[in-house]
């Protein structure tokens, strides 16, 4: 398993404030990875110490198994070169048209006019605005302003791309375009992404792997369906969920991963156990193409270890209430 990014117990202060806390997190060459979790959680500043934008005080970051701490100035001005960076904001320059805009890294690396012209060609088409490069950012929706951040953060071919909250300022539709986008993008260009977000859908649609960070910390990390088909306590109350009140017994949530998603369990275990029981709850998410999602039942006292012995052998996920 091959990580372009390893984060190892990193720590960071502002002042004897500590906003990063033992950070340790490893991402896999080619993935879309999710940094997710409240405003103050500590989630542009991790993102931003991936790139030297901003140190950090503890631990260690390896960029390709290179140390972010031991580059020379040539190493480093190299490592910012192959991470491209798109804002919420998405920083246009407000004078220069689309072209210009695009063209502004391969200005700043001395490339010649025919390579720039190829190039922001070549971007142009990869974000659907071919037609807008003589247009001005007064004149672009916002959808695309961030397509053409978009193209501007690929100008100089980076390895890595680094997102924060660019999805946050644009309508539901506009945003889900932007994702399928930087799906396409992570697919056709091998780019790893690095998403910070504080909306669990953007995590849901596009990242493979996520962390949840909550006060610098890292609460859980790991597979996106992992998380968030099984979360703890925290994450509960990060997502809003509140538990369904039992009526008479107690309640059983039993979650359904893309395994055993079309599989009838509950009625099985309700003709196995011969016991009925009430449904009180449910959910269904969507993680990229796969359904998955969980039921939360009001289970008899009487029957409660036998049905979570029949969970455990059919190896199904599952949580009291």
């Amino acid at each position: 398993m091959e990580y372009i990014i390893e984060c190892q117990e990193v720590g960071k202060y502002y002042g004897q404030h500590k906003v990063l806390d033992g950070i340790s997190l490893k991402i896999q060459k080619g993935e879309i990875y999710g940094l997710v979790g409240h405003s103050g959680a500590g989630k542009s500043t991790l993102l931003r110490t991936l790139n030297a934008l901003e140190d950090f005080s503890e631990g260690d970051i390896l960029i390709e198994n290179e140390s972010v701490q031991e580059l020379s100035k040539k190493n480093l001005r190299k490592l910012r070169r192959d991470m491209g960076m798109i804002f919420q904001h998405f920083s246009l320059l407000a004078r220069k048209n689309v072209f210009d805009n695009v063209a502004l890294p391969l200005v700043c690396w001395g490339y010649s006019k025919q390579e720039i012209q190829k190039r922001v060609l070549e971007l142009l088409e990869i974000v659907g605005l071919k037609d807008k490069k003589e247009s001005y950012p007064h004149s672009l929706s916002g959808g695309q302003k961030q397509r053409v951040a978009i193209a501007r953060s690929l100008a100089l071919n980076p390895k890595i791309l680094l997102s924060d909250e660019a999805t946050s300022a644009l309508d539901p539709s506009t945003t889900l375009s932007i994702l399928n986008l930087l799906e396409e993008i992570n697919k056709n260009l091998n780019v790893s992404i690095i998403v910070v977000t504080h909306e669990m859908e953007v995590v849901k649609k596009i990242c493979h792997s996520a962390a949840f960070l909550e006060l610098g910390k890292i609460v859980c990390c790991g597979n996106v369906e992992d998380i968030f088909l099984s979360p703890n306590p925290k994450m509960h109350a990060f997502l809003g969920e509140k538990n369904p009140p039992t009526q008479k017994g107690i309640g059983v949530r039993i979650y359904f991963p893309k395994e055993i998603a079309q599989e009838a369990i509950i009625t099985q275990m309700a003709r196995h156990l011969q016991v009925d029981f009430s449904i009180i709850g449910g959910k269904l998410e969507y993680f990229g193409d796969h359904i998955l999602g969980s039921l939360v039942i009001d289970v008899p006292h009487d029957f409660l270890d036998s049905v979570l012995a029949y969970l455990k052998e059919r190896k199904t996920q599952w949580e009291i209430i």
